[in-house]
């Protein structure tokens, strides 16, 4: 494989309800899309999931940009390699940081790689399975009663496991109201976003009681080790997202004992080849993991059915349907859902989707073309 060719464009989504969690609320997506061409003609897209503040994590799509543009792209263009696994260390060699870019770039080249090899991508990064339990993810409301209703209606819809965001002053009233209203046999699960300090953790045992598949991310996005000291005083198993950005960290994580679940994000953790090896590691030593998601379109929204298509991804994740967060989606056919499952495309190579590129076009705000 040889990529001569990298296009990035960033196009706007409008979500169909703005969307609350403890650090913001966001009512519009930037998106960045890239679009890889191989010296043979086969082409790729894919999806740096940065947002646009730096809230989540220290990137932003308008640091991510200047990174794939100026660090990253030199690195690849006119590059021969056997497999795409090797991009992961051309990208760590004295590049420390800026995750997401690597990310979209390195995830791009696996859906080339799958492409060009005629296989689906689900199949060439190794997945097992045909279909993939959904979860939801649902924002602060402005009221238990709301929180309750929203929770309802998920559970109509078929969601195999609830995630109710949190934050100081909506947390476990908030949390118990759903639990009463649905019953014990609701996968239910609360995220705080760093929301908390350990001065909090009385506070948050207070979820223990609530029988919750987990809580995620309480502390500071960087602290192993308070975390390590919550879920001590926890019942409740503690599940890191923010804290994961490596193999190495969630390596931190089990020797510490800071959690006992993780979420894989691939754009989080550098993309595809991380992610798996985060993925393998917590197989080999009992860590369920899951995949969240990052109000992906549906471009990227097909690199996390293909992840989640691993075996040790036993807990529904957070790969909702493109109908949950916008009014058209950028790909066809769109993401669905039945039964609170999703298909894994085995059909077609590639990402499984077409993409509508004229949509993508007409919702461009900026391009920019690199070539080797």
């Amino acid at each position: 494989m040889r990529i001569d060719q990298i296009t990035l464009r960033e196009i706007h989504l409008e979500l169909k309800e703005p969307f609350r969690i403890s650090s913001g609320e966001i009512r519009e997506r930037r998106i960045l899309l890239l679009e890889l061409r191989d010296a043979s003609g086969a082409k790729a897209w894919s999806e740096c999931v940065a947002g646009e503040a730096p809230n989540y994590s220290p990137e932003t799509i308008d640091t991510a940009w200047p990174a794939i543009v100026q660090y990253l792209s030199p690195r690849v263009l006119g590059r021969e390699v056997e497999h795409p696994g090797e991009f992961h260390e051309i990208f760590e060699k004295d590049f420390r940081g800026h995750q997401m870019a690597k990310a979209g770039v390195e995830m791009g080249a696996w859906g080339l790689a799958a492409t060009m090899a005629q296989e689906p991508l689900s199949l060439f990064i190794g997945g097992t399975r045909a279909e993939i339990a959904v979860g939801i993810s649902l924002g602060i409301q402005p009221s238990p009663e709301r929180l309750v209703e929203k929770a309802r209606e998920a559970i109509a819809e078929g969601y195999r496991k609830i995630k109710i965001k949190i934050e100081p002053g909506h947390d476990v009233e908030w949390v118990r109201a759903v639990r009463e209203a649905l019953g014990p046999s609701a996968h239910l699960m609360a995220d705080a976003n760093n929301a908390y300090t350990i001065d909090d953790a009385e506070r948050l045992a207070g979820f223990d009681a609530l029988d919750l598949v987990m809580i995620e991310q309480p502390l500071a996005w960087d602290d192993l080790v308070r975390h390590a000291e919550l879920q001590r005083r926890l019942k409740t198993p503690i599940c890191l997202d923010e804290s994961i950005t490596s193999l190495d960290r969630a390596q931190d994580m089990v020797t510490l004992g800071s959690g006992r679940i993780i979420n894989i994000k691939p754009g989080r953790v550098g993309g595809f080849s991380s992610a798996i090896a985060i993925h393998d590691y917590c197989q080999s030593n009992s860590i369920p993991v899951w995949c969240g998601g990052m109000f992906e379109s549906g471009i990227g929204r097909a690199y996390n059915v293909a992840l989640a298509s691993l075996p040790n991804f036993s807990i529904p994740g957070d790969v909702s349907p493109s109908a949950r967060y916008w009014a058209k989606d950028i790909v066809t056919p769109e993401w669905t859902m039945r039964d609170g499952m999703m298909r894994v495309p085995l059909e077609s190579p590639g990402i499984g989707v077409a993409v509508d590129e004229d949509r993508i076009a007409a919702l461009t705000v900026r391009t920019e073309t690199l070539r080797a």
